[in-house]
């Protein structure tokens, strides 16, 4: 894995960790316990801050960015992801807010200052706004995002198994090392 500096500034996660050795990290990032990143994902954070929760996966090939501090946009915005989200393979996450259970599906894209809450959805190749809020509890679809539908609650159940899933994975590759 590639972890870097950047103006003094470390990646920094514990030993229930998992960081593919083709991950790139650099600067203010922090990783919560038995969360994991794979293969080929870049997390820059060099102009703001990233913070990813427990349980977390960041998927194959994703990208994970934010915004830098500016007049009109003092604090700029960091990337803040919750507990228990899976992030699927090549989705791109530019200074956005997760809450917590949430699955982003494959190759979607979520822009600065959305807002995503708890227990929802996002569809592959869904792109998400600046500036969208997508509220709890429903499955969100398109190009810019629609609310499609509510979530069922076999669907609520599976948002933390599949965090569940990657942390048993994520320990047979630490296991392996």
């Amino acid at each position: 894995m590639t972890i870097r500096s950047y103006k003094g500034m470390t990646p920094t996660f514990n030993q229930s960790v998992y960081v593919d050795e083709s991950a790139v990290l650099v600067g203010n990032i922090t990783l919560g316990d038995n969360s994991s990143v794979w293969p080929l994902v870049a997390a820059r954070g060099d102009v703001n801050y990233i913070r990813i929760g427990e349980r977390t996966n960041i998927q194959d090939g994703s990208v994970l960015h934010l915004t830098r501090a500016s007049k009109s946009n003092p604090d700029g915005y960091p990337l803040i992801i919750g507990d228990d989200v899976t992030v699927g393979h090549k989705v791109m996450l530019h200074g956005c807010r997760l809450g917590n259970r949430i699955l982003v599906g494959m190759g979607a894209i979520v822009m600065d200052n959305a807002i995503v809450e708890d227990d929802v959805i996002i569809g592959g190749g869904s792109l998400v706004p600046p500036n969208k809020r997508l509220e709890s509890g429903f499955l969100y679809v398109g190009s810019p995002v629609k609310q499609a539908r509510p979530l069922t609650e076999q669907e609520l159940s599976f948002l933390k198994i599949s965090a569940t899933n990657y942390v048993e994975l994520k320990d047979e590759y630490l296991a392996e090392d």
